[in-house]
């Protein structure tokens, strides 16, 4: 089927919206699973109205807008509402802490806040919200006024839907005497704050044009039809999902379908057999969960079976059956697996290849809003991530003898810079737009990137040589009875800390029938085992010296990226 190039008037997010909401107008396009869908008609109105109610609270040109919540039909509501009548959206990870959350809204200097019902009840045990003109209940858009203890809620919330009820009405009413907003392409539209690995989190400046040029720009990798499904799993808060999840999706006329629970893989299943998706954004946890706990057994499960999987003919017979069984788990119709925040481990891409699956490995930074190189299922590489996306310019500075260079990027997707911070958005933004992505890699004869690692977290070997942690992390990572891992420098040898899968550790050496001391010496014996075994898979440099057992879940980002600064900083 021909699918044509959607061309907007400008790239705002204002001129999607209108366009979107024209075109698809019957259409479904956001729902809660098992619950009515809102057409994109609907969803017109609705946004109209939450702009009615920012109006009458004061809400202008250029005001700042938290929004505080797990994803729901709401969230996409609120989000177009601000950014269309040029207000600014600040999206809160739900993953950050009440405190963060406080301090992000007062960095950013909202003025109004939409955070879920939920999430306010801690906010009240924690301490006051900052001070705004305007503090909503998400879940039923609830105007509350500030409170100080958790059982004036309810109360708040009856109040306030009087309140609500007659501003929802003076739309219908009457003409605002608010104008007609005239939207840059290169206004701010959002303010991203990111929980980087380093530990400094930043308001990255997104505008109209790095989120809009992203979604056109996305045509040319795939083509998405108004029939598609999308299921959303992933935070919208975060740049990955709010952009390819939502409005990708818009622009195209697809819908899409949220959980109310959070995704575990009990209600991830039932929800890709109601909702059938032909559309799924992950990070590489989820499908490196499934791959080890679902798949990689039935290939383990008898010495037969073990030595046939051995020989590769066989190996590649027995991923196929197994990828047919795995899409008939996610529903049968899936088109677009896209994998992104973080490398996936080489031995899943292998088995995605060999069984059919229609996966795909984006890459990008929120600075990039987020999209700077990736494919679709048809064209993937191993261990590749893809071309430059249309319209984006990649290339690599200081490069070695072997072609491994930093990446630089340069395009219309390239934030403003960071909020507040001249100083940090000069150490990567250039005065000629290039930016310095701080990743580490090389592309091939066919322009496909090749990432090797964060520049950040680069370690020279003793005689110079650069080692890169998250290549040594995915082989041990590979182990059946690992479930995460952080190499680092010790002191010039390099050293693993080992989070290791107890669950089938337990089932193997029945750790909880045994005292410490045995349980000590055994997980000890098996450390070095892995390790023996790891040095064997890896160049004579990048050999571990020592690992040594995580015994709490290692930190990490809303992306599902290890914290690295917790761990090394205090491993020195």
């Amino acid at each position: 089927m021909y699918k044509p190039f959607i061309t907007l008037p400008s790239l705002t997010l204002k001129s999607l919206f209108e366009y979107s909401t024209k075109e698809y107008r019957k259409l479904p396009f956001v729902q809660f699973i098992d619950e009515e869908s809102i057409t994109y008609g609907e969803f017109a109105i609705k946004v109209e109205q939450v702009q009615e109610m920012l109006y009458e609270y004061g809400i202008r040109e250029g005001d700042k807008v938290a929004l505080y919540s797990a994803n729901m039909p709401n969230w996409s509501i609120v989000y177009f509402a601000v950014t269309t009548m040029g207000a600014v959206i600040v999206p809160i990870l739900p993953d950050f802490h009440i405190s963060e959350a406080i301090h992000i809204a007062n960095h950013a200097e909202c003025r109004a806040a939409f955070i879920s019902q939920k999430l306010f009840e801690n906010m009240l045990d924690e301490r006051q919200p900052p001070s705004l003109n305007l503090l909503v209940i998400l879940d039923k858009l609830l105007v509350l006024e500030k409170l100080s203890t958790p059982s004036r809620v309810e109360k708040a919330i009856q109040k306030s839907g009087e309140q609500l009820s007659k501003a929802m009405d003076k739309l219908g009413r009457e003409h605002s005497e608010k104008k007609e907003i005239e939207i840059d392409e290169n206004d701010l539209a959002a303010i991203i704050y990111t929980s980087g690995t380093t530990g400094s989190s930043k308001g990255v400046m997104l505008s109209h044009k790095n989120l809009t040029f992203e979604a056109t720009a996305a045509q040319g990798l795939v083509d998405i039809y108004p029939n598609d499904r999308f299921l959303s799993i992933l935070p919208l808060a975060h740049t990955y999902e709010c952009t390819a999840g939502m409005i990708v999706p818009f622009l195209n006329g697809a819908s899409v379908y949220y959980i109310k629970k959070p995704p575990t893989p009990t209600i991830l299943l039932k929800a890709m057999a109601t909702v059938k998706p032909s559309f799924m954004l992950s990070v590489p946890l989820v499908i490196e969960k499934i791959y080890k706990n679902k798949i990689a057994p039935n290939f383990q499960k008898n010495i037969l079976i073990k030595m046939l999987y051995k020989i590769p003919w066989v190996r590649k017979k027995l991923h196929k059956i197994a990828g047919k069984k795995l899409l008939e788990s996610f529903g049968g119709e899936l088109s677009f697996f896209g994998i992104g925040g973080a490398g996936v481990s080489p031995t899943v891409e292998k088995f995605l290849r060999e069984a059919e699956f229609p996966y795909c490995i984006g890459y990008g930074l929120t600075e990039t809003a987020p999209i700077l190189a990736g494919t679709n299922p048809t064209k993937t590489k191993y261990r590749a991530i893809g071309p430059a996306m249309p319209g984006v310019e990649l290339m690599l500075r200081d490069k070695n003898e072997d072609g491994v260079g930093t990446l630089w990027a340069k395009g219309s997707n390239v934030m403003l810079g960071y909020y507040l911070d001249p100083e940090k958005t000069a150490e990567v933004l250039m005065e000629d737009g290039w930016f310095n992505t701080e990743d580490i890699g090389y592309f091939d004869d066919d322009g496909y990137f090749f990432m090797s690692g964060r520049a950040k977290n680069i370690i020279v070997g003793a005689s110079g040589e650069n080692i890169y942690p998250e290549q040594i992390e995915a082989t041990i990572n590979a182990h059946d009875l690992v479930a995460d891992s952080l190499v680092y420098d010790d002191n010039g040898d390099l050293a693993a800390r080992v989070y290791l899968d107890y669950e089938k550790l337990d089932e193997l050496i029945g750790v909880r029938q045994k005292s410490e001391t045995q349980t000590h010496e055994k997980i000890s014996r098996i450390l070095e085992e892995i390790r023996q075994e790891v040095n064997g898979k890896v160049s004579s440099f990048s050999r571990i010296k020592k690992m040594i057992e995580q015994r709490d879940e290692f930190i990490k980002t809303p992306t599902k990226k290890i914290k690295r600064y917790l761990y090394v900083e205090s491993a020195k």
